[in-house]
């Protein structure tokens, strides 16, 4: 396949690595420039683009894994001449302490992170990546069938675009679990229990199950707390986000 990255981080360069590897063409972007992703290319064997060409060139896959914030300075007409039927990832999470400041939308509760960001992109997106570590993610995928091989939950509201992902998630290594719509998308997000755990599936579906599909205030409330309580565990460390 022809794969966009736009987003040089922690989990965009995850994703260059495994991506090559199983002989995929990988682009990148950053929001610096293709010249100043040298050492991304040496390490991931993907090609340094900007932004627009990882978007033009990625035919069959874009990831989109830039920082939440970031989301609006995208140019706005990025996915313009981008078919209808490439999927666009997102792998965002909100970090409102270290790194986005605070979107009401997102502290009210009344918008999923990535509904958030579809809203922003102008097309479906697909949720997935953002609930592992990078790390895990370039070195722990599994051959299908493995004992506990570690399930990631993917969402979208396109139907299609979503099943295209699960592959490419059951290809990188790993079990693709589905989660529901992008309004369901909450269920994977920071400060919930699924948050960075790799459970294997039936651990994962089974978590799903016991939390419903529409989130209550009670629930809204317990996670952002449980979200800004690693946050300054976090700050405490010395962890920097990219």
């Amino acid at each position: 396949m022809n794969i966009g990255i736009i987003g040089a981080g922690h989990i965009g360069s995850a994703l260059g690595v495994r991506l090559t590897s199983l002989g995929h063409s990988v682009y990148i972007a950053n929001s610096r420039g293709p010249e100043t992703l040298k050492d991304v290319a040496q390490k991931t064997g993907a090609t340094p683009v900007t932004a627009e060409e990882a978007a033009q060139r990625g035919t069959d896959l874009i990831v989109v894994t830039i920082p939440l914030k970031n989301i609006p300075d995208l140019p706005k007409d990025l996915f313009a001449n981008v078919p209808a039927e490439v999927p666009v990832i997102d792998t965002s999470n909100y970090y409102p302490h270290l790194r986005d400041g605070k979107m009401p939308e997102l502290e009210t509760g009344d918008l999923t992170e990535s509904q958030w960001v579809q809203q922003h992109l102008g097309r479906p997106v697909v949720k997935v990546f953002n609930n592992i570590y990078a790390d895990h993610l370039e070195n722990k995928g599994q051959p299908a069938g493995t004992p506990d091989r570690i399930a990631l939950p993917v969402a979208s509201d396109d139907a299609a675009a979503k099943q295209k992902v699960m592959a490419v998630v059951d290809e990188l290594g790993f079990d693709a679990v589905d989660d529901g719509t992008l309004a369901q998308s909450w269920r994977q997000q920071p400060g919930t229990p699924s948050y960075g755990a790799d459970m294997p599936a039936d651990k994962l579906r089974e978590h799903f199950e016991s939390l419903g599909t529409k989130r209550t205030e009670a629930q809204h409330a317990e996670y952002l707390a449980n979200h800004a309580k690693t946050e300054q565990q976090m700050e405490a460390q010395g962890i920097k986000l990219k």
